[in-house]
């Protein structure tokens, strides 16, 4: 997974509030082969009828939305069940970034480990973005460093929250196992001092 501190790209508004996990990917496309991508699905249900003809007011589905890797939308983004393939079809679709006032706890940590941006902003921010790109889709600037984002050529900037490991994993493109090698050093130096004080504890002794 690639590191990133700056994301320019096309936001997309989708106004809605409590987009679960089950609405991002129905639980009947998840036996898909991860490699083969999940993209085609992402809330298959709410762009397409039950012909499978795409909605054509839905905001995923209007030709200006195309390329759009930024998504804003409104409060409790990504609750219900911990699929971590919503993320997938997400990141697959072309997201980098999501901007609401809230997000399921399970599925923003999926977000990070996948490169994906949760980033939480105050309703009253989330309402004046949606307002923005109420007409159509726009260029938007996302300062990871900052935490910050903003519409290109509007001049204002907007304040996000994000848990400061949660950034330090998208920055260097590290998942939680490469948070945890970080620390190997440290790790390695107690093993070692715990083995000399402790020899019973490792089979064979200090010498095993």
């Amino acid at each position: 997974m690639t590191g990133w501190t700056h994301h320019r790209g096309k936001a997309v508004a989708l106004p809605v509030e409590g987009i679960d996990t089950d609405q991002l990917i129905p639980a009947r496309f998840m036996s898909r082969p991860r490699a083969a991508g999940y993209g085609d699905f992402l809330l298959h249900d709410l762009r397409f009828d039950a012909d499978g003809t795409p909605d054509p007011d839905f905001p995923l589905n209007r030709p200006e939305a195309a390329g759009a890797s930024i998504l804003v939308t409104r409060r409790n983004f990504g609750g219900g069940s911990s699929r971590e393939a919503a993320v997938y079809a997400l990141a697959d679709f072309g997201f980098r970034a999501v901007i609401a006032p809230s997000f399921g706890d399970i599925f923003a940590a999926n977000a990070v480990n996948n490169g994906l941006l949760p980033a939480r902003v105050g309703p009253e921010v989330a309402d004046a973005l949606l307002e923005a790109l109420a007409g159509a889709p726009a260029r938007m600037e996302i300062d990871l460093e900052a935490c910050s984002v903003a519409l290109a050529g509007r001049g204002e900037s907007y304040a996000f929250t994000l848990d400061d490991a949660m950034r330090e994993k998208l920055v260097n493109g590290w998942d939680d196992i490469d948070l945890t090698r970080r620390h190997a050093p440290a790790l390695d130096a107690y093993r070692r001092e715990l083995k000399a004080q402790r020899p019973w504890l490792w089979p064979g002794g200090a010498t095993g």
